[in-house]
């Protein structure tokens, strides 16, 4: 009955935003309407499929694991494996979220179709689900909801909910291409958490009060009906990547920091945050002591103490999406340990990059060591990517998927060596 009462809200929310958002058909689903949309499939077999085959061979991962083609999808960006393991929702950054379906668990994925066709995406970068089943997309500048998704991704016109309207996430002049991929978790508490990332470089100085009334620059926090928004995070540059520790509730999350500063400064981050409201430092600091330039004049929150990485990455690897490991299959020193995506440097002299780290997490709940878990996507003879890895997800056997939107790919690696202990 709760979940009666509570999509009834949704789609209500929905009808009276009509208006608005009636050029893609959310008045339509929210009545319960087909719209004629269709379907865009992508070939699993063929050309493509070949010549991302090609690159597993170059991907070197510890003894024991293999590495393998899951799917062919385009634009491949952030994942959200379903409760029952049905399906993998995929967001891109253009207009589509992929609905990716393994019918036969053989782990290589029989369909690739798009998700909702009947509605104009805008960034679907994030997709998150609840422990119920609701399945959320955070956009650029909106957040929907789709109750059953995992059950009802088959049809081109699936129930759909506003959580947060179009143009209210972010103010509509705050818009822009840069640092807009949002990423979005259900927190232990049954609350979304939706990173903003600040749009510039270095954001204004005159941006300062606005950004923080806001959360742009940091992680906002609200209730899955959109109400009670508050900021969580902040002094965040841009992050595209966060998750729970499953055995203590804390938040952690990848950064990407100042470009144009060099080669080797500032580092990326990854961050642990153990209460509501902390502050990272940017745009003061990149990393837990690198200055920026611009920053140095400008006084610091009065009374906030910076709280610095858990760990400090490699300059402008670009440290992407992240989670922890929950599953069984992986021996035992990866268990409860944090899988990240490095998407590799856009802007440094020597690439670098491409690759999965491994954070090990102890007892404490603190970092205790990183290291290269999959490389092989940079080919470092040319300087030429095969593929860059954006985010890693889980399947129900604990297998890891990686997503890759630069080679159109989701790659899988599974434990196959002797039993795990």
């Amino acid at each position: 009955m709760k979940t009666l009462k509570f999509l009834a809200g949704m789609l209500l929310t929905s009808a009276l935003c009509g208006p608005v958002l009636a050029q893609d058909n959310m008045e339509k689903l929210s009545n319960m309407q087909r719209t004629d949309a269709t379907f865009t499939t992508v070939a699993q077999t063929g050309p493509t499929a070949e010549a991302l085959a090609a690159i597993v061979p170059h991907i070197k991962v510890p003894d024991g694991f293999e590495v393998s083609l899951y799917a062919v999808v385009p634009d491949a960006r952030s994942m959200a494996v379903a409760p029952q393991g049905t399906v993998l929702f995929v967001g891109t950054r253009k207009d589509k979220v992929w609905s990716v379906v393994d019918r036969d668990r053989n782990r290589v994925a029989d369909q690739v179709m798009d998700f909702a066709p009947s509605i104009t995406f805008d960034i679907p970068n994030g997709p998150c689900f609840s422990r119920d089943g609701f399945l959320y997309i955070a956009e650029r500048n909106r957040v929907l909801v789709f109750p059953a998704a995992e059950f009802f991704f088959e049809g081109p016109d699936p129930a759909v909910g506003v959580v947060v309207p179009k143009g209210e996430l972010i103010p509509v002049e705050e818009e822009s291409f840069n640092h807009t991929a949002r990423v979005c978790r259900v927190g232990p508490d049954g609350k979304l958490y939706i990173s903003l990332g600040q749009p510039h470089n270095i954001q204004p100085r005159d941006k300062l009060e606005l950004y923080d009334r806001l959360g742009i620059g940091g992680i906002i926090r609200i209730n899955t009906d959109g109400t009670g928004r508050e900021v969580f995070t902040r002094g965040v540059r841009n992050s595209v990547g966060h998750d729970f520790n499953p055995a203590n509730g804390d938040l952690w999350w990848t950064d990407n920091q100042t470009d144009g500063m060099g080669d080797d400064i500032p580092p990326g981050e990854i961050n642990r945050q153990t209460a509501a409201g902390q502050h990272f430092g940017y745009p003061w600091l990149g990393g837990a002591s690198v200055i920026i330039p611009e920053y140095k004049d400008v006084p610091r929150p009065e009374g906030v103490e910076f709280v610095p990485p858990a760990v400090e990455m490699q300059a402008h690897a670009a440290d992407l999406g992240m989670s922890f490991y929950r599953g069984s299959s992986f021996p035992e020193k990866y268990r409860k340990g944090i899988f990240s995506a490095q998407h590799g440097s856009w802007n440094r002299t020597v690439p670098v990059g491409a690759q999965v780290m491994f954070t090990a997490v102890d007892d404490e709940g603190n970092a205790a060591g990183t290291e290269v878990f999959a490389a092989g996507w940079l080919n470092e003879e040319t300087g030429e990517y095969r593929g860059r890895p954006m985010d890693i997800a889980f399947l129900p056997d604990g297998s890891m998927l990686v997503s890759d939107d630069f080679a159109g790919a989701i790659w899988r690696i599974a434990y196959v060596g002797p039993p795990a202990q």
